[in-house]
């Protein structure tokens, strides 16, 4: 193979233009934080954005116990029909249906907030182990915890 002199070059080329671009994407950090941070101030920055960036903190969070998570739902279940059983014992605040994100098939479970824990805990007594739909469901209290 015949040497040229300027193969040189152009490798050199090719290597400072390649480091020139690795050096841009670094210099910018992580979640696009300012140019010249060093990795460590970056992540420290991006932490700090995240923990204020949260709605509600998870120590104000509170669980009164009338959060129901119910089970073995039919596939042919809908938001209502879960209300309508519910409401047998009770207000019903909200009743959801947990559907797959892409099929938007039901899932085989849900949630139903009751108005007061009373009804909510008339919900576990009188509701689990009944049939829904052809199928015996399962009603429990929802168990919050706050994350430190």
């Amino acid at each position: 193979a015949r040497s040229n002199g300027k193969r040189g070059a152009v490798s050199q080329v090719v290597t400072d233009r390649g480091r020139g671009e690795a050096e841009d994407r670094d210099s910018r950090g992580f979640g696009g934080q300012d140019r010249g941070r060093s990795g460590d101030e970056a992540k420290m920055s991006y932490s700090r954005y995240r923990s204020r960036s949260r709605s509600v903190d998870s120590s104000d969070v509170e669980n009164p116990g009338n959060n129901l998570f119910v089970t073995g739902l039919s596939s042919r279940l809908t938001d209502r029909d879960l209300e309508k059983h519910f409401s047998t014992e009770g207000e019903v605040i909200d009743a959801s249906i947990v559907l797959d994100p892409w099929t938007r098939e039901s899932r085989g479970f849900g949630f139903v907030t009751m108005a007061t824990l009373k009804e909510a805990e008339r919900c576990i007594k009188y509701l689990d182990r009944s049939v829904l739909e052809g199928r015996v469901i399962t009603v429990e209290k929802i168990l919050l915890t706050a994350a430190g």
